[in-house]
């Protein structure tokens, strides 16, 4: 299956679990009562800040609605992962481990191209973000503070505000992010 059957899948199960209409989830989401409906039946491909609208006024983790059917045990090839696409392929965000309410965190493998950037919406109340940049230079900005990360560095803020990542460097930026929700 791919990310985005799982997406439409995935979103479509929550909503009616939580029994809402898709009036009522146009509410608490912010998400137009179309645009939803086009992605419940796989028709529209739902950027990351749209998905990010979704799960939070689902009250549900970002990978739930992006993750697939779990197994066993999974080892993950970089071949394989269907990746998220900003910034006009500045900014690409392989979904790496989904969010398992046992473990209570997901994780990311994080791509910025020279220049690249994305402004991240606040995510669920309490959640953490840990964040290891293991090439380039970035600059984060989370709750009106900047910090600007190097190779080997790494940042754990509160990610329950407006955030944003930016490549500020002159090579290709790579990250590992892990969210935690508390």
């Amino acid at each position: 299956m791919n990310i985005n059957s799982a997406v439409s899948q995935n979103i479509k199960q929550i909503r009616e679990a939580k029994k809402l209409t898709l009036d009522a989830a146009a509410n608490v989401t912010g998400v137009s009562r179309s645009m939803l409906a086009q992605i419940e039946k796989g028709d529209a491909n739902p950027t990351i800040s749209v998905l990010w609208k979704i799960a939070n006024g689902y009250k549900v983790s970002f990978t739930s609605l992006i993750e697939q059917a779990p197994e066993a045990a999974t080892v993950l090839s970089a071949d394989t992962i269907q990746p998220i696409v900003e910034d006009e392929g500045k900014y690409i965000n392989y979904p790496s481990f989904a969010f398992d309410e046992q473990r209570g965190f997901e994780t990311y493998r994080i791509v910025i191209a020279v220049g690249g950037s994305l402004k991240a919406e606040p995510h669920l109340s309490g959640t953490e973000e840990y964040i290891t940049v293991f090439s380039g230079k970035v600059e984060i900005v989370a709750a009106e503070q900047t910090f600007v990360l190097s190779k080997g560095d790494s940042i754990h803020f509160l990610a329950d505000v407006f955030h944003s990542y930016r490549n500020i460097g002159s090579d290709e930026a790579q990250l590992s992010m892990l969210l935690y929700y508390s």
